[in-house]
């Protein structure tokens, strides 16, 4: 299989870099995806077997399939096979061909990349949404969100002392402070706004001074809207580190540490423990 990949890539033209991709869940690689479930449907239609773990040998139906030499083998030309057809659609008659025609025609993904689309989907749905609720709630409940969610991702220690909200007239540009670490070694500066236009980089620049101000080193400005390419270039560039979080950044955050949603369903991806039914070498 690792032979057949490398000439597969060589032959598809993919690029060294498209072989370096990862699925969204960044635990397998998109070619290897679909080079693996391309194996496994052409084994269903058998047209392939598997003689022994990580080896793949052509079948007498295989060679038929080459001489046929069809312009193309996709789900439509290996529906033609019982063994495909009961693997795509289990447990259905044969002649129930409106819903294999629609099967067909939209997987066009590995099992693993439609469940990853799927899920990329509704996260986005619930990230939406999470943003709008925000846009929905007092400034005052923003600036605890910003305390709550720097307390999810670690910090700050206890709520009793991890965040004070200033929020006050006079503030120099500073919301709230929040310890970086449970020990309280350094201190991180806050500032969270519901902009509803982009935030320039006179904003930034605002920010920054009142970092100096209070003598501080490092700050983290949130916004429910975006940052200019200015306003970016200016953050990087100044000694003292501030970093910036729009509202995407922020929503994404959010779901990643479960602030503001609450999980409804989960599924557990399992696959064959291929060691344990190889035969214990050292045994021998």
């Amino acid at each position: 299989m690792r032979q057949l990949r490398d000439a597969l890539a060589q032959r598809l033209k993919i690029s060294e870099e498209e072989q370096a991709l990862f699925l969204p869940s960044g635990k397998q690689k998109v070619w290897d995806s679909r080079v693996g479930w391309a194996k496994t449907y052409l084994v269903k239609a058998g047209l392939l077997s598997q003689p022994k773990r990580g080896f793949i040998q052509l079948e007498a139906r295989g060679t038929q399939v080459l001489v046929e030499n069809p312009a193309v083998i996709d789900d439509a030309f290996l529906m033609r096979f019982p063994g495909f057809k009961e693997f795509k659609n289990p447990g259905e008659s044969n002649g129930d061909e409106l819903k294999v025609a629609v099967d067909v025609a939209v997987a066009r993904q590995t099992p693993e990349e439609m469940m990853e689309s799927a899920y990329q989907q509704l996260r986005q749905q619930v990230e939406s949404e999470i943003l709008a609720r925000i846009m929905s709630c007092t400034p005052a409940f923003f600036e605890q969100l910003v305390v709550d969610l720097l307390l999810r991702m670690g910090y700050g220690g206890s709520r009793i002392d991890a965040g004070k909200a200033i929020g006050q007239s006079g503030d120099g540009g500073i919301d709230g402070i929040i310890k970086e670490d449970k020990l309280g070694l350094d201190t991180l500066y806050i500032q969270a706004k519901r902009w509803i236009n982009s935030v320039g980089r006179p904003e930034v620049q605002q920010f920054a001074g009142a970092l100096h101000g209070q003598r501080a080193r490092k700050g983290v400005m949130i916004t429910t809207s975006t940052f200019t390419k200015d306003a970016r270039n200016y953050a990087n560039s100044v000694d003292t580190k501030i970093v910036l979080i729009d509202g995407k950044s922020l929503t994404q955050l959010m779901f990643d540490h479960g602030l503001g949603c609450a999980s409804q369903s989960s599924y557990e991806l399992k696959k064959v423990d291929s060691d344990y039914f190889e035969p214990d070498s050292s045994a021998d």
